[in-house]
């Protein structure tokens, strides 16, 4: 049986090992220019934390708890659906790695789904920083730092997203393409990489602007 045309070596490299590991490590030198975004923004909140500690918690107590748990729910229930897709694509067992793939596309759109909807809300409860910002208490524009915020960040993690439903959708086309096998699969492991960095981001998000003000939520 012929080797996927992806296995041919590109000119600059001598080994399939050597195209991997540089692959690799091309993927891991972007996640780390990522880092430095989301770090710039999380130093930028933990700033602003500092210096209005009482809105900021405020803001938190405003946010959807349960919408906020169940994204994170599902986000890391696509991790171990993407995770079930690399080691099928390592075996070789190429319908199963369409079908965590496609699952792990699912549970991503649910995300964005419930994200979205989140965002309807708060557009309704007057949320939204700018012109029209309402919020209950003592000093709004304190408060409107808070989402400002949250809308920044969350929206660029939803932008990350909406790439990462692409790059799951180009790997099933590909691997109905014939282009991966036991022998080559890294564009997969990339793509869980990448998946799997944006979950972790997540989950650092939820931490910041959903669990601080969870003890002054009205149960």
């Amino acid at each position: 049986m012929a080797e996927p045309l992806a296995l041919i070596l590109r000119e600059q490299f001598h080994a399939p090992e050597q195209q991997r590991e540089t692959a690799t490590l091309g993927m891991w030198i972007f996640i780390s220019t990522e880092i430095m975004l989301f770090g710039g923004l999380f130093l930028a909140f933990s700033v602003y934390r500092m210096y209005y500690p009482q809105a900021f918690i405020a803001g938190s107590a405003d946010m959807n708890i349960a919408l906020g748990a169940t994204n994170t729910a599902v986000l890391i229930c696509s991790s171990f659906t993407m995770a079930l897709g690399v080691h099928s694509a390592e075996v070789g067992r190429r319908k199963l790695l369409n079908l965590f793939l496609a699952l792990t596309m699912i549970l991503g759109a649910v995300f964005l789904g419930i994200k979205f909807t989140e965002y309807y809300l708060h557009y309704l409860d007057h949320r939204v920083p700018g012109p029209g910002f309402l919020f209950p208490s003592a000093d709004p524009p304190k408060a409107e730092m808070f989402f400002l915020l949250y809308f920044i960040m969350t929206g660029l993690h939803a932008l990350h997203m909406f790439v990462g439903e692409g790059i799951l959708f180009s790997m099933i086309l590909r691997n109905r393409a014939g282009s991966f096998s036991a022998e080559y699969h890294t564009p997969v492991v990339l793509a869980g990489l990448y998946w799997h960095f944006v979950d972790v981001i997540w989950v650092f998000l939820f931490a910041i602007f959903y669990i601080e003000g969870l003890h002054l939520h009205k149960w």
